[in-house]
């Protein structure tokens, strides 16, 4: 379906005020209405709908096709209700219809990417939309229910209507790059302080609304260094911290681009999405880093590339930057710093 025409603006991404406005026009709507606290300074989070659907297998729909076309005893092996709460377990897939729907103007896109605390917990998730052929993106002009694909890799979760796993940033035009930044690891060589945590298998379930409120003893082993470096067990996964601060300006955003073979064997995130705002007015913060090595045990050592940091223009400033007051911001001025939901010791 062809969206509506909007009038011209810059190419960039869109910030808080203008989302909102999309909201207040019903480009962005939902059944039962959207949230106050939804919308950030450069994107808008996305809220889990009543059900979710266990599937035997990962897809995309293709263009097209609907996802609904798949809801049958081919790939869904049962349903859940969410509206009470259910546990989704590791090793499984899941698809979940969000309470958002899109009605994209022509030249406005989205691209989707997991929430800080998402990643922060080894959940993977992305998004899908009708007649998709890749995840995480919303075509321009668009017009459609979204979905979400989620697996939780090391902690099950409990999972419930109405919860925030993704955000959504969208953007004028294409994506425009200004710079990108190469980031490193942080190992202290010659110090025996903690540079990362390891993720404990079989642990307990992880309540997505217990907020501070898990002991961090029940989820997380402690990793140090040895002579500057540390070894990635294949398959595990790693809360690490970057070397470097990371400022992002409030006329910019940013995002976490895939690690790139060369730098090594693993993995170094999952949610890459980095709000204007982030480290300035003297709160620098370190990028924090979800890593997993693949096949084979690999040697991190201090100040090694991880990744690198891409920038890119908005539209226009936030009303409200991130970690300014009356936002919803919770890893301003971060050092090496689990998700919101460990606060107990």
């Amino acid at each position: 379906m062809t969206g509506r025409k909007i009038e011209k603006t810059p190419i960039g991404v869109l910030p808080d005020t203008q989302i909102q406005s999309l909201c207040d026009s019903e480009v962005i709507s939902s059944v039962d209405g959207l949230a106050n606290d939804q919308v950030q300074p450069a994107s808008i989070d996305l809220r889990l709908g009543k059900t979710a659907y266990r599937m035997r297998a990962s897809f995309l729909p293709g263009l097209g096709k609907k996802v609904s076309d798949y809801f049958n005893d081919d790939l869904v092996m049962h349903e859940l209700d969410l509206t009470k709460g259910t546990v989704l377990e590791t090793g499984c897939v899941y698809l979940v219809p969000l309470k958002e729907v899109l009605n994209l103007p022509e030249g406005l896109s989205g691209a989707a990417n997991p929430k800080s605390s998402t990643g922060r917990i080894d959940v993977f998730v992305r998004m899908i939309t009708d007649g998709s052929d890749r995840f995480d993106a919303a075509r321009a002009g668009y017009s459609g229910p979204l979905y979400v694909e989620i697996s939780p890799r090391t902690f099950s979760i409990l999972a419930r209507e109405g919860d925030r796993l993704l955000q959504l940033r969208l953007r004028n035009g294409e994506q425009k790059t200004i710079r990108d930044e190469i980031f490193s690891i942080d190992l202290k060589p010659g110090n025996d302080d903690i540079a990362g945590y390891r993720a404990k298998r079989h642990s307990r379930v992880l309540d997505l609304k217990n907020i501070n409120g898990h002991k961090i003893e029940d989820f997380w082993e402690p990793v140090r260094p040895y002579n500057g470096a540390l070894v990635l067990d294949p398959g595990e996964f790693y809360i690490l911290a970057s070397k470097e601060k990371v400022v992002i300006p409030v006329d910019e955003a940013a995002e976490m681009a895939p690690i790139a073979p060369e730098f090594g064997e693993f993995r170094a995130h999952y949610a890459g999405f980095f709000d204007p705002g982030f480290g300035v007015e003297g709160l620098e913060g370190k990028a924090v880093l979800e890593v997993r090595s693949r096949e084979v045990p690999f040697i991190l050592t201090d100040g090694q590339p991880m990744g690198r940091l891409v920038f890119e223009p908005m539209v226009a400033n936030p009303k409200v930057p991130y970690g300014a007051a009356g936002s919803f911001s919770n890893y301003q001025g971060q050092g090496l710093k689990l998700s919101k939901h460990f606060g107990m010791k």
